[in-house]
């Protein structure tokens, strides 16, 4: 190892940790949101818990809705660091962390090192990316894979004009690829291609997609994204289906399913989510000339790359905040390289504070806000809780809970299943039922009848209830439970066990 080799990877070394640092350095401040964070983490907890980590499960039955990749990576990061917050978001920071280093070493390549020191500097300062980077759901993973993806196979096409072949690069890029398949879907592949080939229609440069074809990749990309999908297929029959055509299909064409909102709504959210950085565009006119034909062919990749994403999550009618992160790293990489000629200027100095307090303020603010969460339940469970008592919900899945409270088993949900209007909301309820689809029993212990709530008369444990208000009223849990702790609209009950004095109840052993 040369001098000069070894100072070079020190530094990169410290860059990494420095990203991960401040990315994570605010993630343990707030308790998991709902119904997202409370969802997937309680699937990884599940998993966890369950030991199966080829079935993602919510409460105890399949639930596939998404891939593994996410479950796999907090369900390692819960057991090595304990279930914390800030362990249960490790995906998305992981996620975060590699799309800034991807972007930040692919345009010190290819454009200079000003220009990626400011790209990476917007980045990891947007309010958009630093608050996904510590949301545990699947956007920011996937965003990562994706932003890995393409910057990849733009190397290997941009070396590839110079005659030099990357085949590391490439072999990386379908790997990216295959883990945002397995991060969230088919738009881990659909996204890359769709700006990789465009951005290289729009340069001239056809030809060059041979260089990025190749059966070595296809074979790789296989190899890591598809024995999970077998497996599923060959255990459950109609996963494919459900999987590709009603969560992949359905949900982007139909305009049911949650958050409708106007075409203009993800150029809305990157320009004010994007504060104070995007008025910093204004300087796109006003940049340097490109220093040569790969310069100028990254500055159309960035455009492209932005459009193809905006458009592409714009067409259908339900719209999500995270689905556009794949957008903002190609973003902060155009105005860092319009802004290099402000590098150090006191207007430069002054959006770097104010993003800083903007991205910590923001957390902070969510932090403080009341907003809905099971924590304070949880913990006056764990506390009064004895072992082989059982827990149950009442009307609602409380995602977080069975995380905070460490419940070892899937939870009766008191609801009635019977209601068609399931069928036709996209929610808790909908989200259980399909479930219960791919179950052997078809959920008969999950989807529970307002009977579980009966003790029977030689019931020898307390049954816990977390209950929402409607459905402490509609099950008259007041006559029957006693009130033990309130959080918002919902409580923690106790029904305590019958007095044991028949003389068949001898000898008979817990509800457990």
């Amino acid at each position: 190892m040369s001098e000069a080799t070894s100072p070079a990877r020190r530094g990169r070394a410290v860059v990494v940790l420095a990203v991960l640092a401040w990315l994570a350095a605010t993630a343990w401040m707030r308790p998991l949101s709902l119904p997202d964070e409370g969802r997937y983490v309680g699937v990884a907890w599940e998993m966890l818990r369950s030991g199966d980590w080829l079935t993602p499960t919510l409460d105890g039955l399949p639930f596939f809705h998404k891939p593994p990749l996410f479950y796999w990576i907090t369900a390692a990061s819960l057991a090595l660091f304990g279930p914390h917050e800030w362990a249960a978001r490790a995906a998305p920071l992981l996620g975060a962390s590699a799309a800034a280093i991807a972007i930040a070493l692919f345009v010190r390549r290819w454009v200079g090192g000003s220009a990626a020191r400011a790209s990476l500097l917007v980045l990891l300062t947007q309010p958009l990316f630093f608050i996904g980077a510590q949301f545990a759901n699947l956007d920011m993973l996937v965003a990562g894979c994706i932003s890995v993806t393409i910057v990849l196979l733009a190397h290997a096409a941009l070396c590839a004009d110079l005659g030099e072949p990357a085949p590391a690069a490439l072999l990386g890029a379908y790997a990216a690829a295959a883990l945002g398949v397995l991060a969230k879907g088919l738009i881990g592949v659909l996204i890359p291609a769709l700006v990789i080939v465009v951005w290289l229609l729009l340069t001239r440069r056809v030809a060059r997609l041979r260089a990025l074809l190749g059966a070595g990749g296809f074979a790789l990309l296989l190899v890591i994204a598809l024995p999970w999908f077998v497996a599923m297929h060959q255990r459950h029959a109609d996963f494919l289906h459900y999987f590709v055509v009603v969560q992949h299909f359905q949900r982007y064409a139909a305009g049911g399913f949650n958050n409708p909102q106007p075409f203009w709504f993800y150029p809305a959210v990157l320009l004010v989510l994007g504060l104070p950085w995007t008025p910093w565009l204004l300087a796109l006119r006003a940049r340097a000339p490109a220093v040569d034909a790969a310069h100028a062919s990254i500055r159309v990749l960035m455009g492209l790359w932005v459009l193809v994403v905006v458009a592409f999550f714009s067409l259908p009618q339900s719209k999500l905040i995270g689905y556009v992160l794949p957008a903002v790293p190609p973003l902060a990489v155009l105005i860092g390289e319009a802004a290099t000629r402000h590098l150090g200027s006191r207007a430069w100095r002054a959006s770097a504070v104010l993003a800083v307090l903007l991205c910590v303020g923001a957390v902070a603010a969510v932090a403080l806000a009341p907003l809905p969460s099971s924590r304070a339940l949880a913990q006056a469970l764990r506390e009064q809780r004895q072992p082989g008592d059982a827990v149950i919900f009442a009307g609602s899945y409380f995602y977080d809970l069975p995380f905070y409270a460490q419940l070892d088993r899937p939870v009766p949900v008191v609801e009635d299943w019977l209601d068609p209007d399931i069928a036709r909301r996209d929610n808790w309820r909908k989200e259980l039922a399909d479930a219960a689809r791919f179950a052997a029993d078809g959920g008969r212990f999950a989807l529970a009848g307002a009977a579980r709530l009966d003790a029977g008369p030689c019931t020898r444990s307390s049954t816990w209830v977390v209950a929402t208000a409607t459905a402490a009223a509609r099950y008259r849990l007041a006559e029957r439970a006693q009130p033990i702790a309130s959080s918002g609209d919902k409580g923690l009950w106790r029904i305590a066990p019958p007095a044991l004095t028949a003389p068949d109840c001898r000898g008979t052993p817990s509800a457990d």
